[in-house]
């Protein structure tokens, strides 16, 4: 049942708080533990940790149940915010149907915002956008919503205020995320189309690719073929994205 699911991108500029929301919203929707809890869940480079940015984007599912009582099933995907990693940006948006655009409220508007914001209109999806690090001194929540209506005409009125560090506002994002943005179309009996969004590759498991599934079904066992290589596979085995893994 593809109506509990959501599935959306965390895009910014730069430092602009995207992984730490993402580390709030994991541990509101009991994907860490406080042994687990760390700065930075999901970027799992050395060299994202060293410089504590966001290299490659990471996919992760999420449980949650909204206030209504309803389970939801989330599929988040942190996104670089250096303008040097715009094409990890582009591929996650095509796996999605809406947006958190972040806005520093301390630094307001800023380049990689309306690149990022642009990139989430020509995509079709549903942009929130979200006022963050609302409990800095120099926070100008209100004012950072006006120039985001003025500069990329998303209304100030939709905004939602937010604090990754302290959790402030996080819970009506999750709230936020239910309500507005739209549930992918089920399309379970047409023929297998996906969308290979990244890969990796295991030493013991081979070539792992991410795949967003866009019409039909694929479980262990379903013949593919990939449309650039013309060249068919049986799945070995399907599996999700969690914390760590």
């Amino acid at each position: 049942m593809s109506s509990n699911i959501r599935n959306f991108s965390v895009i910014a500029h730069v430092d602009h708080g995207k992984s730490t929301l993402s580390d709030r919203i994991l541990e509101i929707c009991g994907a860490m533990t406080e042994r687990d809890k760390r700065e930075q869940t999901l970027d799992t480079l050395e060299l994202e940790r060293e410089r504590g940015i966001t290299i490659k984007a990471t996919p992760v599912r999420l449980d949650y149940v909204a206030s209504d009582g309803k389970p939801y099933v989330f599929n988040l995907i942190d996104t670089p915010g250096h303008v040097d990693f715009n094409y990890e940006v582009s591929k996650s948006l095509a796996a999605c149907e809406g947006v958190l655009l972040l806005v520093d409220a301390s630094q307001g508007v800023e380049a990689q915002t309306i690149v990022n914001a642009y990139l989430a209109v020509d995509s079709n999806l549903e942009i929130i956008p979200v006022i963050n690090k609302i409990d800095l001194p120099s926070a100008m929540p209100q004012e950072s919503a006006l120039e985001l209506e003025e500069v990329i005409g998303i209304p100030a009125d939709g905004a939602l205020f937010a604090s990754g560090k302290t959790g402030q506002g996080v819970p009506d994002i999750l709230e936020a995320i239910v309500s507005r943005i739209p549930p992918p179309q089920d399309d379970s009996a047409a023929p297998i189309k996906a969308l290979v969004f990244d890969s990796v590759y295991d030493s013991y498991q081979g070539v792992i690719p991410f795949v967003r599934v866009l019409e039909g079904s694929i479980k262990s066992g379903t013949r593919i073929k990939f449309w650039n290589t013309d060249k068919e596979f049986v799945v070995d085995g399907v599996g999700y994205f969690r914390p760590a893994l």
